[in-house]
């Protein structure tokens, strides 16, 4: 089969690569749609140590089952079919309890690190077990198929805080699953909606997609347009979706009291924040990893609209200008957000 194969460090090759074998309990699946996700972008730095090479990354698709194990009954050849990016074991005490996103024994498509390698869906071919597959309708293409898997990690996060009706939120980063956790908030009944980010572009799409204010860090302070905006009280409920010790200090500052924090991006390892703010307005803090369960939610919301996928694609390209697609996201390139690759 013809694979985008990621060979070191800020280099990929379109070239031939062995099919992926089809165990018991496998689905072999024809990608016709897969995503390239922020961590792809990062990972083909080098700098992660999440993607050693030789490795085919890709973990945002959808496409149509090729093949079944001799275990797999609910799957046939011919269905259209997209699927989560975590692969869990559906064994140990986490995956029992329906928290399949902390599995002890998780692997993610298309990673690579010292304790597993995963093969992804920039390629002709994936195989993943079936308790990941879903069946998609047929008034789902599957380039917004291909999104599933983003807002569901959205969806996950507005999940991780008591969100209700009347609610004030700030989002801080606008990038895809910054702007799924603005549509999951206002899905949830988020009153007003705070989104923060350096890109203009973004926080015209933010607008688009239904954000109450943006702010542009460069040209308005957060701190100071979320306690105007809410009676000097700040928001219930805070998400980073960044990462960034700066970025973690803004969203503990903009919270008010009793309120929420979740913490989505971590592109830095550690972040020093305002200790004494977060005990003394006893601000309950909570890491939101992946999905668990948001999944097959998200099929019915996307395929419906409530969700709208639309205005986050960019750009749809062959999966063999896979390099340059790469290129142009680790340039940052103006009006850019996502790129959808079809083999």
């Amino acid at each position: 089969m013809k694979a985008l194969v990621y060979t070191k460090p800020y280099s990929f090759e379109y070239s031939d690569f062995s099919e992926p074998g089809v165990g018991d309990d496998d689905v072999l699946i024809r990608v016709r749609a897969c995503g390239i996700c922020g961590s792809d972008v990062h990972g083909s730095t080098g700098k992660t140590g999440r993607r050693i090479p030789p490795l085919i990354m890709g973990h945002e698709a959808a496409g149509i089952v090729e093949d079944t194990g001799k275990n797999v009954k609910d799957f046939e050849k011919g269905e259209r079919v997209c699927f989560d990016s975590t692969v869990y074991c559906n064994r140990c005490e986490q995956c029992k309890t329906g928290f399949y996103n902390r599995c002890e024994n998780r692997q993610v498509l298309g990673v690579s690190t010292p304790e597993f390698k995963r093969h992804g869906a920039f390629a002709e071919f994936v195989a993943v077990p079936w308790w990941i597959v879903s069946k998609i309708p047929e008034n789902l293409s599957f380039t917004h198929a291909a999104l599933l898997e983003p807002a569901s990690i959205g969806v996950h996060a507005a999940n991780r805080a008591p969100l209700s009706t009347n609610d004030t939120v700030v989002v801080i980063g606008a990038g895809t699953i910054g702007l799924f956790i603005l549509q999951a908030s206002k899905l949830k009944g988020a009153r007003k909606v705070f989104v923060s980010d350096i890109n203009e572009f973004r926080l015209d799409v933010a607008k688009k997609l239904g954000a109450d204010v943006v702010i542009c860090p460069g040209k308005s302070d957060l701190k100071e347009v979320v306690f105007k905006k809410t009676k000097n009280k700040g928001v219930n409920v805070a998400f980073d979706a960044v990462g960034y010790a700066s970025t973690f200090q803004d969203a503990v500052s903009v919270t008010k009291i009793g309120g929420h924090l979740v913490a989505v991006g971590n592109l830095e390892k550690t972040a020093e924040f305002d200790l004494q703010k977060f005990i003394a307005s006893e601000l309950t803090f909570a890491g939101s990893y992946a999905s668990s369960g948001e999944f097959r939610d998200c099929i019915e919301l996307v395929a419906s609209g409530k969700i709208n996928v639309e205005p986050l694609i960019s750009d749809v390209l062959p999966l063999k200008d896979g390099p340059r697609a790469f290129e142009r996201l680790l340039k940052a390139e103006e009006n850019l957000l996502k790129i959808v690759l079809e083999p």
